[in-house]
């Protein structure tokens, strides 16, 4: 695993003093390509893992985390709460991440349950619209919205009945705005996109995701080629919280290449372990880095943030 270069069986006798000749090795090795568990890039060259070779590795053959991972604990042990705002702990926990295994970390705010919308009300007073979100947290957010000049009192009624209809019939608190009579889409438009806003606003405050170690990826010589690396940076771009992904098939352990959901993954491995606040928020700590990585540390190394952030917020 120190280099991406494929492996042949003299190359593991003579590192390793395997009391067997070459040509047993190279017989062994070519039973795990069969199964496989191994690659071989190019005619007549050495073997390297393939996606299925790591998943086998980490599922049976992992060794226990090293003792670096000891000096990592024992640092988050110690660590000092200096840090006024609690993005700016976040941020220095990603890099003593990164620092510590050489990999790109990430770390999610901790961001409650999604919730849906059960009940909207419509107060009219004067020119603004004063809009009540009832969700299913029990919790209710005031929205407060510029009407149409002239007088649409009458359509608020029925655009609140409307609602109401929409709700009682939803499972996932969605309103079918497409099926909005014609009479109402004045301001049934003007409640869609204060509805759309609010949603965005909150998932840019509550879902967000500090990151750091970028270069260290471009680093490493599996994204040397802008079409391995490029997706992944547009990803950071735009929704780095899908690198992090729950609710789907796991919320923490391992994703390995075309395991992990998102297609700019593929050539990567993604080390996760969640944390929870006392909010009943539930956060995500990841290491990102090619599947060529020391699994063992960055499991460990992503564990003990975790654990860490549990016992400071709940």
């Amino acid at each position: 695993m120190d280099t991406i270069e494929p492996v042949g069986s003299k190359v593991l006798v003579q590192r390793f003093g395997l009391e067997a000749s070459a040509a047993t090795i190279r017989s062994a090795m070519g039973d795990l390509e069969r199964k496989g568990l191994l690659i071989q890039p190019h005619k007549s060259s050495g073997r390297i893992p393939s996606p299925q070779g790591y998943r086998h590795y980490v599922d049976c053959l992992l060794p226990p985390p090293g003792a670096a991972v000891q000096y990592l604990k024992n640092e988050l042990t110690n660590l000092s709460l200096q840090w006024t705002a609690f993005d700016d702990l976040l941020w220095q926990l990603a890099r003593r991440l990164t620092d510590f295994t050489g990999l790109m970390s990430l770390i999610t705010r901790p961001a409650r349950k999604q919730t849906t919308l059960q009940k909207i009300r419509l107060v009219p007073s004067g020119d603004r619209l004063l809009v009540m979100l009832v969700e299913s947290s029990n919790q209710a957010i005031n929205l407060n919205l510029r009407l149409p000049s002239n007088d649409v009192s009458n359509d608020l009624e029925a655009l609140e009945i409307w609602a109401h209809d929409q709700l009682d019939q939803s499972e996932n608190g969605s309103l079918d705005w497409s099926s909005l009579p014609p009479q109402l889409h004045m301001c049934g438009s003007i409640l869609r996109d204060a509805i759309y806003t609010h949603r965005q606003s909150k998932a840019i405050v509550e879902e967000g995701a500090l990151f750091h170690g970028m270069s260290r990826l471009a680093a490493q010589p599996e994204f040397r080629s802008s079409n391995t690396f490029r997706p992944l940076l547009e990803l950071m771009d735009s929704e780095p919280t899908a690198v992090v992904p729950i609710g789907k098939n796991q919320s923490e352990g391992v994703w390995i290449g075309s395991e992990h959901p998102h297609k700019a993954l593929v050539d990567c491995s993604v080390v996760q372990a969640s944390y929870r606040s006392s909010c009943k928020g539930i956060g995500q700590v990841a290491l990102v880095g090619p599947m060529r990585m020391g699994y063992a540390t960055a499991m460990a190394a992503v564990q003990n943030v975790a654990n860490y952030l549990d016992r400071l917020l709940c």
